[in-house]
Formats: C-alpha cells, sequence, structure tokens
C-alpha cells in the first residue's frame, strides 16, 4: 500500500524516474478492478478511513513535492497517478489533472504525465477528456477475452466486457498506450494461442502507438500466479509486432 498522496520519485520499469500521484485512501484501497495480481492487495481489505485526498489537497502536496526537488536539482522523468486503487474513479479526477499539468508547465515543463488506468471509467465523458490531455495515458487491457478478464482483473461492475472496453479503447487510437498484464495461475494463462490470437485482433483494432507488455515483479494477493519470464514475453511482443506494425515494449 502507499501510505502517501504524493510518494517518490520511484524508478520505474516502464516510465523512469517517476514522481507519484496517488487518489485513492492512504490506508485502504478504491477500485473498480480487484485483479488477482494488485500490489495493493485484495478490495476486500476495505477502503480505510482517510477518505480520497480532495483536490486541492493534492495541488498543494504536488506543487510542495515539485517545487523542493526543482530546487535541489533533482531528476524527473514523469509524474505518474498510480497509487491504491484507479485513479479515474475520483470525482476531481479531471480538475487534478488540470492542477497538474499546470504545475508540471511551472516546475518542469519537460516532464510527461502519464495515467495509469484500467479503463473501466471510458464510458464518462469528463474522464476521457482529461484522459486525452495527458502525454501517456496507459490503458489496460489483460486480456481480450471475457471468461479471462472475469477471472484475472475480476471488474466490479458486471456489465464490463471485454467488446465494449475495446470499443472505447479503439477511440483513443493512436494517442493512447495498451498495458497487458501476462501471467499464469490456476486457472488462468494469457500466453496460450487463444488469449495471444484475441489480443493481436484487439491491438489491430484499437491501433495504439506502444503496447506494454509486462509481467508479475512484486508479491501478489494470489498466490497461484506466476512470472512470465522475459524470453516468453520478447516472443509474444514480436509476435504481436509482426501482426499488427504496432511497437511492443516488455518489462
Amino acid at each position: 500500500m502507499f501510505t502517501e498522496t504524493i510518494f517518490g520519485p520511484i524508478h520505474s520499469r516502464r516510465l523512469g524516474t517517476s514522481l507519484g500521484v496517488n487518489l485513492s485512501p492512504t490506508d485502504g484501497k478504491v477500485c473498480s478492478f480487484d485483479c488477482l495480481y494488485c500490489e495493493a492487495g485484495f478490495n476486500a481489505q476495505g477502503a480505510g478511513t482517510s477518505g480520497l485526498p480532495a483536490a486541492s489537497r493534492v495541488a498543494e502536496l504536488l506543487e510542495n513535492r515539485l517545487s523542493a526537488m526543482a530546487a535541489a536539482g533533482e531528476r524527473l522523468d514523469v509524474i505518474t497517478f498510480s497509487g491504491n486503487g484507479e485513479p479515474t474513479v475520483h470525482p476531481d479526477f479531471p480538475e487534478i489533472i488540470g492542477d497538474t499539468l499546470r504545475l508540471r508547465d511551472k516546475y518542469f515543463p519537460d516532464v510527461k504525465v502519464s495515467v495509469l488506468t484500467n479503463s473501466t471509467m471510458l464510458g464518462s465523458p469528463r474522464v476521457v477528456e482529461a484522459l486525452r490531455r495527458v502525454d501517456n495515458c496507459i490503458l489496460k487491457l489483460d486480456s481480450a477475452i471475457d471468461s479471462s478478464i472475469r477471472k484475472l482483473d475480476r471488474p466490479v461492475n458486471p456489465a464490463f466486457t471485454a467488446e465494449k472496453v475495446i470499443g472505447q479503447l479503439a477511440d483513443f487510437g493512436p494517442q493512447g498506450i495498451i498495458q497487458t498484464m501476462i501471467c499464469r495461475g490456476d486457472g488462468f494463462d494469457n500466453t496460450t494461442e487463444a488469449e495471444v490470437n484475441a489480443l493481436i485482433e484487439a491491438y489491430r483494432r484499437i491501433a495504439p502507438r506502444l503496447i506494454m507488455l509486462y509481467s508479475i515483479d512484486r508479491p501478489t494477493p494470489d498466490t497461484s500466479l506466476r512470472r512470465v519470464d522475459a524470453e516468453t514475453l520478447r516472443s509474444i511482443a514480436d509476435r504481436i509486432t509482426a501482426a499488427t506494425g504496432i511497437p511492443v515494449q516488455t518489462a
């Protein structure tokens, strides 16, 4: 669990030196997925007592950290929204994105703003508009098969489907980056022929500017999940690029 609203900087495997923004409680989890691999644990732990941070408080804390880093001459590559849940479910997410872009431009104008989202709020025009403003809109698609999404990601909304979210992801086109967790576990394996073929068809339809394939790097709440080795990840990535022409980054 992240115990701060602004955390880091940390080294991200995919993004570089990253200052994190956690829009979930600092002592609990609020998420529209309940993924088997979530490093913040299962939703059953509850939302805690601290509540969602107010937009004004996020801006204050972020400005304090950015001004201190700039004064110290520290390096920063990216400001990343992640944390103990799904950032886009925060009711003031669009306002917070606006504040973040303003502060980025003031203190670190060359730094990118990234949002890691599970794609469950793409039915909200306000959320989509805010996501289109950031430099790196990193959208989750762990499988293109409904039954697999339900096993691995366990969406809270029973109406969430692969077909629906793939259509919403396609609206972003080359403005979006698709992030896919590749792993194996009891009753789940998205390295199979059927899974990879379904993902390839989805990626073709979405046509993002980049695909990020990654595997487990930390302990997971479901202990049956297993990391996929780098050679297998690279093999899947090469197959995807050959079939779609889209670059694939592995980690």
